[in-house]
């Protein structure tokens, strides 16, 4: 999106939450700043996205919620929307992220072609099993 869509969009994004809070009682559950941190901006764009699916009624996407789903996947993403660090109504940045360690990407692509975890042929979870299925093909379980 351009930034004035995205603009848009957290505008929209953010009406919709005031009234999440105050509907749902999440005053002190979702941090004023919460704009500001781009996890709990993806979930609470998630459960929006959600809710317009559930209750707009328009068919589409075969993805719909139920109503009650839906509050259900409210309440199971409740907490990822706390942030402690600005639970005192005053924000706080997320910690910087630690740079890559130099050679990093490049031990990960030698560990993709060289792990015995990638290279190895698929197994079967229980060899045992297969086994003894394969010498009695119509044995009972």
């Amino acid at each position: 999106m351009d930034p004035a869509d995205r603009r848009a969009r957290l505008r929209e994004l953010a009406i919709w939450v005031d009234w999440l809070r105050t509907t749902f009682e999440l005053h002190n559950g979702i941090p004023q700043c919460w704009y500001r941190h781009s996890a709990v901006v993806e979930h609470l764009t998630a459960l929006y996205l959600g809710w317009v699916r559930t209750y707009t009624g328009v068919p589409g996407s075969g993805r719909d919620l139920a109503e009650a789903d839906w509050i259900s996947a409210l309440h199971a993403l409740t907490p990822r929307l706390q942030l402690a660090a600005c639970a005192t109504g005053r924000h706080e940045a997320a910690p910087v992220r630690a740079p890559d360690r130099p050679g990093a990407a490049e031990e990960f692509e030698d560990y993709l072609l060289t792990s015995s975890a990638m290279t190895d042929p698929a197994q079967h979870p229980s060899p045992v099993e297969v086994s003894r299925a394969s010498a009695q093909p119509d044995a009972p379980l």
